[in-house]
């Protein structure tokens, strides 16, 4: 694994998710494709996914060779035509998956020479999402991503930006109870980080049982199984596509 993303992934919160119960609800993707008209839910579910897929999108997009300022504001540009409600048509359904949507969507979207002459105008006057950082992030192992495909990094992109949204949905539960140290500790032992304190010295800091430390654990670790499966659910059309999502993601942190 890359220096860039060494500890960010806890292999094992995800490893033993296959057969876990299903849970399914209406989803992002769903609402997305089949929404009519223009309903505050279709448009919430657009916002969030730019919000949430513009790092694997622009690392697709700077893999083609494209510059970082072209890069950004062709990004832009194209989650400007999906929150237009001009490009969701373009392209049929991939299997049911968002991740597959997207990457097919991009991919006709930059050889449109009319939407990505477009889409660099709009972008260079629209911030719907942020590039603060990507630049910094992109520098930490170059070399690494050398190494890759513009589809590799998409996929990559992808899988840590689900993780990283499953670990934000956590933390907030954790803040609401007024926990966030404990959920510091118990993240660090979920994914196995160099600076973990032991159990005994968990308990000993919180005034519990080392037992007691063991339990709570253990309810994070399925806790964090429950939330990833849930984000899952959200970027799939039908809850029989939750399980080979999630084994794709799998193969695709541990790559």
């Amino acid at each position: 694994m890359p220096p860039a993303e060494q500890h960010a992934t806890p292999l094992s919160g995800i490893g033993e998710i296959a057969h876990a119960p299903g849970v399914f609800a209406t989803t992002h993707w769903s609402v997305v494709l089949e929404a009519q008209g223009e309903s505050p839910a279709a448009q919430e579910a657009l916002e969030k996914l730019c919000r949430t897929y513009w790092r694997p999108i622009y690392g697709f997009v700077r893999r083609q060779g494209v510059g970082a300022e072209d890069a950004e504001d062709l990004t832009q540009g194209f989650f400007a035509l999906l929150l237009e409600r001009k490009d969701l048509n373009t392209v049929r359904k991939e299997k049911g998956r968002l991740r597959s949507y997207l990457l097919t969507s991009v991919k006709h979207f930059l050889t449109d020479e009319s939407r990505h002459a477009m889409a660099l105008k709009r972008g260079k006057g629209q911030r719907l999402i942020p590039f603060d950082g990507i630049r910094e992030g992109e520098r930490i192992d170059p070399e690494y991503c050398d190494r890759l495909t513009a589809d590799q990094i998409y996929e990559r992109r992808w899988a840590f930006t689900v993780l990283e949204q499953v670990m934000a949905r956590l933390r907030e539960e954790y803040r609401s109870a007024g926990n966030v140290r404990f959920f510091d500790q118990m993240k660090k032992m979920l994914m196995d980080e160099p600076d973990r304190q032991s159990q005994a010295q968990i308990a000993s800091e919180f005034d519990m049982t080392e037992n007691a430390v063991k339990q709570a654990f253990y309810r994070f670790r399925q806790r964090y199984q429950t939330l990833l499966r849930e984000e899952i659910a959200h970027t799939v059309a039908t809850p029989s596509d939750i399980e080979d999502e999630l084994r794709h993601l799998i193969l695709v942190v541990r790559a």
